[in-house]
């Protein structure tokens, strides 16, 4: 689902966007930081931001804020993500990513909601 469509009531999509925007940028800064790990699993190639709080993230999933990462050429999440694909011993699989799989605990544990 895309960030921009988990709107609360009365918000525009405007805001909404700007929300996100705000809420990925500042993960970026956390990364940069080394104030969130970035996570890769092993068995399904999914990403996930450990220690990135429920009001940091503003209703944006690891997912989207991942892609949106990627997007703006973030050099903090490519360096985080060298060290966490090492840890993984697998890269992120985009397919994974694209699918919904996903880690509500920042990565401990995975899953999609397709069961």
């Amino acid at each position: 689902m895309p960030c921009d469509t988990m709107r609360l009531p009365g918000e525009s999509l405007a805001q909404r966007k700007e929300s996100v925007r705000k809420a990925v940028a500042r993960l970026d800064a956390l990364i940069r930081a080394k104030a969130v790990e970035v996570v890769v699993d092993k068995a399904t190639g999914a990403v996930a931001f450990r220690g990135w709080t429920v009001n940091e993230r503003d209703r944006v999933s690891d997912a989207c804020a991942y892609r949106r990462l990627l997007a703006t050429g973030s050099n903090a999440l490519r360096e985080a993500l060298v060290r966490a694909e090492a840890i993984a011993g697998r890269a992120v699989d985009p397919i994974a990513v694209g699918r919904g799989a996903h880690s509500h605990d920042g990565g401990h544990t995975w899953h999609d909601h397709k069961g």
